[in-house]
């Protein structure tokens, strides 16, 4: 019982953890409401009106801040996990924090995310999917929505074999669309997926992103990968048989007679995600698993928490 208990807690607690000892005091105004106030300062985004700029600054700095007022600091965000099969890759290190697979960073990410957007008392969501949006919560602020994103969250850490992995493909592009088309208000949408798609696809995938900016949302796509074993082919040259995760097809191949076309296929797949996101305005942040969850995300959010 006591092992139970402990194990629903870790992942708030993770969170809660991170949060304090790192996030401290990133809004300066805990104040919401229709007070039309100065809260604070944030970075001006190429493109977006000039009418809140603050000009006095920018000849203090040089640099462009928009004046934020307290009815501005509430954000809306949507937190989307592709949990399909790929994502449980590496599964032996499924539930692994310091070297989480990618489904776990995902889960990870995502509760620390929560964490931090309620304590801005900031309204959030979550929605999973795979072949199709298997689960879309509503966008609430407070602590029953926050606990119950945790247990939604939880549930995806739960302790499975390679054998027992359900078959679920991968339909990012259709999810991705409902998704913008379900968000009626302007919100920050952010995607955790190893955006593993075939190459006639890219281009739906691509469209589904811009979709998302048409409506005026801001994205953050993580994008997922194990560079070891998912980008590099970092195997020893023997034969092995590789098992596709999601449709069970079987190929019996040495990685060395096939790295270096297999390599020069995924960089392009990556360098192609990568250039629409810039095309779009889409915050791209590439996520090697294998790295571990704080080196990777904590300095992002970070970073962009002094632009929030």
């Amino acid at each position: 019982m006591l092992q139970e208990v402990e194990k629903y807690k870790a992942l708030p607690f993770f969170a809660r953890q991170v949060v304090e000892g790192f996030l401290t005091g990133l809004h300066k105004s805990p104040n919401h409401g229709f007070s039309v106030e100065f809260a604070e300062h944030r970075l001006y985004n190429t493109g977006e009106s000039t009418r809140n700029i603050d000009w006095k600054l920018f000849a203090r700095s040089d640099k462009l801040f928009v004046k934020r007022f307290e009815e501005e600091t509430n954000l809306r965000c949507q937190l989307v996990v592709d949990h399909s099969t790929s994502m449980y890759f590496p599964v032996e290190n499924h539930g692994v924090v310091d070297r989480p697979n990618k489904l776990t960073f995902a889960v990870y990410a995502s509760a620390l995310l929560a964490e931090l957007f309620h304590r801005q008392r900031d309204a959030f969501g979550l929605t999973l999917f795979a072949d199709k949006v298997e689960l879309q919560t509503e966008v609430r602020s407070g602590s029953v929505h926050q606990h119950y994103i945790y247990s939604l969250l939880e549930q995806l850490l739960q302790p499975v074999q390679a054998a027992e992995l359900p078959k679920r493909t991968t339909s990012i592009a259709p999810c991705l669309h409902l998704v913008a088309e379900q968000l009626h208000r302007r919100s920050l949408v952010v995607i955790f997926t190893d955006a593993f798609v075939r190459p006639d696809q890219q281009d739906e995938l691509f469209e589904a992103l811009r979709h998302l900016r048409h409506c005026k949302h801001e994205v953050l796509l993580f994008h997922t990968y194990d560079y070891d074993k998912e980008l590099r082919l970092d195997y020893d040259g023997r034969p092995y048989q590789f098992i596709d995760m999601e449709s069970d097809l079987r190929l019996k191949v040495n990685p060395a007679e096939v790295a270096s076309l297999y390599r020069q296929n995924m960089q392009h797949l990556f360098d192609e995600v990568r250039q629409h996101a810039m095309r779009y305005r889409i915050d791209y942040v590439p996520v090697d698993v294998g790295r571990g969850f704080e080196q990777v995300m904590l300095p992002y959010v970070l970073k962009r928490g002094r632009h929030y």
